[in-house]
């Protein structure tokens, strides 16, 4: 075949072993995106491999289908390292969708399962490992694993999880297996302290950018409403009353993504919610109601939004804007995803305009300001966002802030913080102990649950 011959459609001309071409015939993979055009061709050839590029452009089988080729010629395993449950949950689909067919096992390491059934899956000698950092250095303490076989480490995800502050997991993982290894590595950003890790830890890798840093996927339509924070529940019951598709909300805190929820069931809608306080059983629930229907809206925090692929999202619908512009586009790249439309929709309040500037510089784009529509009457149960004290966690510590909302024990509700609790009337001096009068009629002291 010379030179101006062109290739086949498809996957065909890759590198791609026949029998691994059925399967993905059969599985309804038609196209490979623009990510596994460039990758899989180096990956297949046992080069190490940085690849950049947005969420949702198809980074798991660019990594899962030259990893499955190479373990059928090399001797040894596969470990891929994520940053969440979800993703790893997701990435074991995968692996098992292609490789299942061909005898592939599998162990899937993470936090909040099992570690018995996960014990009893590394027994039965996997071929390919997948593993979010923490469980897996868990299991190496354990001694429950031994990684001195892995021939194919993937890091997936890469910037996400140094955001999350697993560097030092990952770096005792990279010390760990062998250096007679191939090494992908996967990410949406490039900071420097990736670049740090593969100067270090990969050989003369070969970089594959897709797309720069701040780019969106195509067919996102964004809009922006500058909004009083009391106002938010209303303008949400208003959206999602005129659509009917579904939504996924995205809040900054694990508190807001309870509260919102909430809400959203206030509104007459089914939702659920996923952030680090839900069980896995919970999350699963959550995303797996999501993909089927039975949750219309899904709220989420930023740990959830490179975790969720689910095709059809409709809208969705930045609540709180995030902390950082980076997670504005892996928000966002939830929707439009598999060449469909999209809508983003986010809520800001009037002194959020730096945030605002903030993420139109990474994404070269100014967001079009939509005027505020009518907004329907607030609902009777929308208590806390007006104010209402009976919503708030009485004692122990905000999970969000880090601040302990506690009034010492047994304070009665509306009391200021660090003042004493009240003491029923007769009780006398403060050093004098408080004795309950004898006698039928008198007065027992009040009790706060």
């Amino acid at each position: 075949m010379n030179a101006t011959t062109p290739l086949p459609p498809g996957f065909y001309g890759l590198g791609i072993a026949p029998k691994l071409l059925d399967i993905l015939g059969k599985g309804g993979y038609k196209e490979p995106t623009p990510i596994q055009q460039k990758s899989i061709p180096i990956a297949i050839e046992g080069q190490d491999l940085i690849g950049v590029a947005q969420t949702g452009t198809g980074k798991t089988l660019a990594f899962c289908i030259p990893m499955i080729q190479r373990l059928a010629q090399v001797k040894g395993n596969g470990l891929v390292i994520l940053p969440t449950r979800e993703l790893a949950i997701q990435a074991d689909e995968v692996y098992q969708e292609i490789g299942k067919s061909i005898g592939l096992r599998t162990a899937v390491l993470i936090g909040g399962a099992s570690q018995h059934v996960q014990k009893m899956q590394l027994k039965k000698k996997p071929h390919v490992i997948v593993a979010t950092p923490g469980r897996l250095n868990d299991m190496i303490q354990q001694k429950a694993v031994s990684l001195r076989d892995v021939r194919i480490l993937v890091l997936d995800e890469a910037d996400r999880m140094l955001d999350m502050g697993f560097l030092p997991q990952i770096t005792r993982i990279l010390e760990t297996v062998p250096k007679d290894r191939q090494t992908m590595l996967f990410s949406a950003t490039m900071p420097d302290s990736i670049l740090k890790i593969a100067g270090k830890h990969m050989k003369l890798p070969v970089q594959v950018e897709i797309a720069r840093p701040g780019t969106m996927a195509e067919g996102i339509t964004q809009e922006l409403f500058i909004i009083a924070k009391d106002a938010k529940p209303r303008l949400l019951d208003r959206i999602l009353g005129e659509n009917r598709g579904s939504v996924l909300v995205f809040t900054r805190t694990k508190h807001g993504a309870k509260k919102v929820a909430r809400l959203v069931r206030q509104m007459s809608h089914t939702s659920a919610e996923i952030h680090a306080n839900r069980s896995l059983a919970q999350r699963r629930d959550a995303l797996d109601g999501f993909k089927s229907g039975k949750y219309r809206v899904l709220v989420a925090t930023d740990v959830a939004s490179r975790g969720i692929d689910v095709k059809g999202i409709e809208i969705v619908i930045n609540y709180d804007l995030p902390d950082n512009p980076e997670d504005y586009v892996h928000r966002i790249g939830r929707t439009a995803r598999a060449g469909l439309a999209g809508r983003a929709i986010s809520f800001a309040t009037p002194d959020q305009r730096r945030d605002i500037r903030d993420i139109e510089r990474l994404i070269r784009k100014q967001l079009p300001v939509s005027k505020q529509p009518d907004l329907p009457a607030a609902r009777p149960m929308m208590r806390e966002e007006r104010g209402d004290r009976s919503f708030k966690p009485r004692g122990g510590r905000d999970h969000d802030s880090g601040r302990s909302r506690s009034t010492g024990r047994g304070t009665p509700r509306g009391s200021s913080r660090g003042s004493s609790p009240r003491r029923p009337s007769g009780s006398g001096s403060r050093s004098k102990p408080f004795r309950r009068p004898s006698g039928s009629g008198s007065r027992k002291p009040r009790v706060h649950y």
